[in-house]
């Protein structure tokens, strides 16, 4: 059995949340995102305050969640393993702004648009509490699991 605790086994997707701020659109991988209420539609996203995106999500006050299917392993690598602080991510990725500015991703099978509502410090994390102000799925679609190991070996 491998050595490794319960809780790195609970099962997640893999997202690209992206951000525009001051003219600058970012995007960075993301697993922990989760509903958190139907009336009115809320979503939670834990970013780490080190992350670019975060500070872009703070400053501009929404973000978008590109939802990843099965096969586009390589979109959620493209966004994770490089900080936007460093490169410019969106470089050569097809996407579209959404009202907020934030990008959607033209490959997405499905995306979010939130309008930040809350801000709450957790640990090594800020948990982002978005209001859901639009949406689409563009396909049936199987997503995309995370698991630790495609991301950080």
């Amino acid at each position: 059995m491998e050595d490794k605790p319960a809780h790195r086994r609970l099962l997640n997707g893999v997202y690209v949340i992206g951000a525009k701020h001051s003219g600058r659109v970012n995007a960075m991988t993301a697993a922990w995102v989760t509903r958190v209420a139907f009336e009115p539609p809320l979503i939670a996203v834990a970013i780490g305050p080190e992350r670019y995106t975060h500070d872009m999500i703070a400053q501009s006050g929404y973000f978008t969640i590109n939802i990843l299917k099965k096969g586009q392993e390589k979109i959620g690598a493209h966004f994770g393993l490089q900080s936007g602080r460093d490169t410019d991510k969106m470089k050569g990725i097809k996407y579209r702004e959404a009202k907020s500015g934030a990008p959607i991703l033209e490959d997405a099978p499905a995306w979010i648009e939130c309008k930040v509502i809350e801000r709450v410090s957790a640990g090594d994390h800020t948990i982002f509490i978005g209001e859901v102000v639009n949406e689409c799925v563009r396909e049936d679609f199987e997503p995309l699991p995370y698991r630790s190991e495609d991301y950080y070996g």
